[in-house]
C-alpha cells in the first residue's frame, strides 16, 4: 500500500501542575514555601527523513499525542518537561490546516526540523507568590493546555528529474534501466499506480541525481480523471521532466497527439510546470514502426530535440544518461556528488 494523502489529529503535551510545598526539616518547623514548577508539556515536532517513503503509518495511526509535563514538587523541585512526539515525514510532504486548507508548512529537506504544536507552559509552584505580607501562601497554578490541531498531510514527491508519459510508454522499464529503483512491470496499462523515485548514479564522476516514475495520465488528468491531480501533484516538484513517448504507437496510440496531449494536460493543470526544463525521449525505437513515427514527429516538431532510446535492446540509454546530468547541471539543481557526503 502506498499513501500520499493522509488526515492526521495532533496535540502537543499539557504543563504540569505547580506545587504547594513547605519546608519542613527537624529544626525548621515552620520554612517558607518550596512548592517547585511543573513541567513543560511535549511539543509536537516534524522532521524530514528522506527514509521515509510515504504516509502509510498514518492510515493506522491518524492520532499523535505529546506527553505531558510532571507536576512540580515540594523541596523547589521542578516537574520534568514532557517528552516530545516527532514526526518523521518524507520529503515533499506538505501539512495543510484540515480546517481551513491554509499551508501551514512544507518539509523538503533531509534532517529539517520544524515545531508544528507547542506544548503548554507548566504550572508556578506556591514560592512565586511568597510577599512581605503572605509568608505561607498556598496559591499555585496548573499547568496550561498543549496546542491541538487538525491536519491534512499531502506528499508531494520531490526529486530532480520527473518522468512522464501515458500508461505503457515504457517509463517503469526506463526507471529499471536507469535507477536503483525498480518498479512493478507489465504490458497494461497503470501498472504504476505511485511515485517511485530512483538514484541515477554516475560512477565516473560520482554524481547522483534522483528521477520519479510518475504514474501514466490519461486525457482530462487535470480536470482530475484518472489518477488525475494524484499524478499531477507529484510532477509540481520535480525540478526537470522527461516526456516518454511509446515512438512504436503501441494499443493504437500516435506518439503525436500523446506529445500534444501530455502538454496540454500539464498546462491546464499548472500553467508553470511548462517552464520547467522539459527533455523528449523516444522510446520503443526498436520497432519497424518507429523508424516513421519519429520522421513524422520531427517534421510536425521541428524545434524539439528528441532522444532515440529502446529500453529493450538498451540503445540510447547511455547518452540519455548523461544528457540527464548535464541539463540538471545546466539548470543549476541539484547534482549530489556523493564525495561531498563523505
Amino acid at each position: 500500500m502506498f499513501v500520499d494523502e493522509a488526515e492526521v489529529h495532533m496535540r502537543a503535551g499539557r504543563g504540569g501542575d505547580g506545587c504547594v510545598g513547605f519546608r519542613r526539616e527537624k529544626f525548621i518547623p515552620e520554612g517558607g514555601p518550596d512548592g517547585g514548577d511543573g513541567g513543560k508539556g511535549g511539543d509536537v515536532v516534524l522532521l524530514g527523513d528522506e527514509n521515509v517513503s510515504d504516509l502509510t503509518k498514518f492510515r493506522f495511526n491518524p492520532s499523535i499525542k505529546a506527553k505531558n509535563g510532571d507536576g512540580g514538587r515540594g523541596r523547589d523541585q521542578f516537574g520534568h518537561a514532557g517528552e516530545d512526539a516527532e514526526v518523521r515525514l518524507p520529503l515533499g510532504t506538505v501539512v495543510y490546516d484540515a480546517e481551513t486548507d491554509r499551508v501551514v508548512t512544507e518539509i523538503t529537506e533531509h534532517k529539517q526540523r520544524t515545531i508544528l504544536l507547542h506544548g503548554g507552559k507548566g504550572g508556578l509552584g506556591n514560592v512565586h507568590f511568597k510577599s512581605s505580607t503572605n509568608r505561607t501562601p498556598t496559591q499555585s497554578t496548573g499547568g496550561e493546555p498543549g496546542e491541538i490541531g487538525h491536519f491534512r498531510l499531502v506528499l508531494k514527491t520531490i526529486a530532480d528529474v520527473g518522468l512522464v508519459g501515458y500508461p505503457n510508454a515504457g517509463k517503469s522499464s526506463l526507471t529499471n534501466a536507469l535507477t536503483n529503483a525498480h518498479p512493478k512491470m507489465a504490458p497494461y496499462p497503470f501498472t504504476t499506480l505511485h511515485a517511485n523515485v530512483g538514484i541515477i548514479e554516475f560512477p565516473d564522476t560520482y554524481d547522483r541525481i534522483s528521477m520519479a516514475d510518475i504514474p501514466g495520465l490519461i486525457e482530462g488528468a487535470s480536470e482530475n480523471r484518472g489518477l488525475g491531480h494524484e499524478f499531477l501533484r507529484h510532477v509540481e516538484r520535480c525540478r526537470l521532466l522527461l516526456i516518454l513517448l511509446d515512438m512504436a504507437g503501441t494499443d493504437a496510440r500516435d506518439p503525436l497527439d500523446d506529445y500534444k496531449h501530455l502538454l496540454d494536460e500539464l498546462e491546464r493543470y499548472q500553467p508553470e510546470l511548462l517552464k520547467k526544463p522539459i527533455l523528449v525521449a523516444a522510446n520503443k525505437m526498436d520497432e519497424e514502426v518507429s523508424a516513421e513515427n519519429l520522421k513524422r514527429f520531427k517534421k510536425k516538431f521541428k524545434k524539439v530535440k528528441i532522444w532515440k532510446i529502446s529500453c529493450l535492446t538498451g540503445e540510447g540509454l547511455d547518452e540519455l544518461k548523461v544528457e540527464l546530468r548535464e541539463k540538471v547541471k545546466a539548470e543549476g539543481l541539484a547534482v549530489v556528488a556523493a564525495k561531498e557526503k563523505e
